[in-house]
């Protein structure tokens, strides 16, 4: 039982959410999400495949998306390492020769906008096939390879962005060894989820879907404006310097306490589709609010994230209309 309709689906979702909707690759530009598609696409589209094949759940795809983190920005940008390429090297806290600042946001933010929340709501478009592979392992394969390729093409684009630059060759092997360390962890040591039951004891009260998707927007918002400068800044929340490691740590105790808290509220019998839908849709529409803040610079790049930001709702409305029956 095979969904090639559900892989395509996810491999099309990640890069309009990922870039396009976030205004990364502005409106006026949307011809290169064409481009990101096998490192995107491809590229989350095999952690899914990988981690349904072994049984798994959010914590090994969790895991594999600060591998994929790793590989695209460490190996295929180089911007964890480049002293110049977008201006990362300036947001502070270069230790080692590494972007520390730049690591964490786009771990995050990779990890929810381009991982799991494209998953997440292909699970919602296709819940027949939520847990099982959408491909068989010969499409499993051509995914892996895609994925490669896209890193190598991300690469090559990269070079007339950031000429003659190369990261470090001890860094990236050191890149190599973490992403199969991570890799191992999360497909053969991470416990297996198939079968287990709700334990309602340990969960949360499940709130309102409105107070859900007002709580994901706001959190969006609030880790936008910690990890990325704004408004003219040189440097995340206008810090100076080392200071910057407040914010940074203030962000990582917040995502580890979102994470605690939804693990054990989603735990509950109570959990619904629509309240996986309220939180994606919240965290959708406040993460192309921010992008109108940090990633559009032109008129038309704005109209296009407003405009995107209409699409998303009305999407995203259809698709809670469709839960409902």
């Amino acid at each position: 039982m095979r969904n090639r309709g559900a892989a395509w689906t996810l491999v099309v979702l990640t890069p309009l959410i990922a870039e396009l909707a976030l205004g990364s690759t502005p409106v006026r530009m949307a011809w290169l999400v064409l481009l990101w598609m096998p490192v995107y696409g491809a590229g989350v589209l095999l952690i899914r495949e990988l981690v349904a094949r072994r049984g798994r759940g959010w914590p090994s795809i969790l895991l594999l998306a600060l591998a994929y983190e790793l590989v695209e920005d460490g190996i295929g940008l180089q911007a964890l390492t480049s002293p110049h390429l977008y201006d990362a090297a300036s947001w502070g806290a270069r230790v080692l020769g590494v972007n520390l600042p730049y690591l964490e946001a786009n771990a995050i933010y990779h990890a929810v906008f381009t991982v799991c929340i494209p998953i997440a709501l292909t699970n919602l478009l296709f819940p027949a096939h939520r847990g099982r592979p959408y491909l068989g392992v010969p499409g499993t394969v051509v995914a892996a390879v895609i994925a490669v390729l896209g890193v190598g093409l991300l690469r090559t684009v990269t070079l007339s962005e950031d000429p003659g630059y190369q990261a470090p060759p001890a860094f990236v092997l050191g890149v190599v060894v973490v992403v199969l360390a991570l890799g191992v962890v999360a497909l053969f040591v991470v416990p297996a989820t198939r079968g287990r039951a709700a334990d309602p004891a340990g969960t949360a009260a499940v709130p309102s879907l409105g107070f859900l998707a007002a709580a994901s927007g706001l959190a969006t918002l609030v880790f936008f404006g910690l990890s990325f400068p704004v408004f003219g800044a040189e440097q995340p929340a206008f810090t100076e310097g080392l200071t910057v490691l407040i914010p940074m740590a203030v962000t990582a105790v917040g995502v580890v306490a979102c994470y605690r808290y939804l693990t054990r509220t989603a735990s509950s019998p109570a959990w619904t589709p629509r309240h996986t839908l309220a939180l994606i849709g919240g965290a959708l529409v406040a993460h192309s609010v921010g992008g109108l803040v940090i990633m559009a610079h032109t008129t038309v790049d704005r109209v296009g994230l407003v405009v995107i930001i209409a699409l998303t709702v009305i999407g995203l409305l259809l698709v809670d209309r469709r839960l409902r029956r």
